[in-house]
């Protein structure tokens, strides 16, 4: 059986926080993404169902909450 090793580090109470300054190029992009979306389903839900899936579906696993254009 495996022994885990864990090392506390304590953390830097005095240091500062990176400011968030999102590139705007990434915010636009998922602007784009989501009127395209809604622009789709408005159109015509029926026969665009598939085109908004996929464009749901991109949007779901390349923008996640997690996501920062800083990384």
């Amino acid at each position: 059986m495996a022994k885990v090793f864990t090392i506390p580090v304590a953390p830097q109470l005095g240091r500062r926080r990176r400011e968030n300054n999102p590139d705007p190029r990434y915010v636009d992009g998922q602007r784009v993404l989501v009127e395209a979306i809604k622009y789709l389903a408005q159109a015509d839900p029926v026969n665009n169902r598939d085109a908004v899936g996929l464009l749901s579906e991109h949007v779901r696993t390349r923008f996640r909450m997690t996501d920062s254009p800083l990384t």
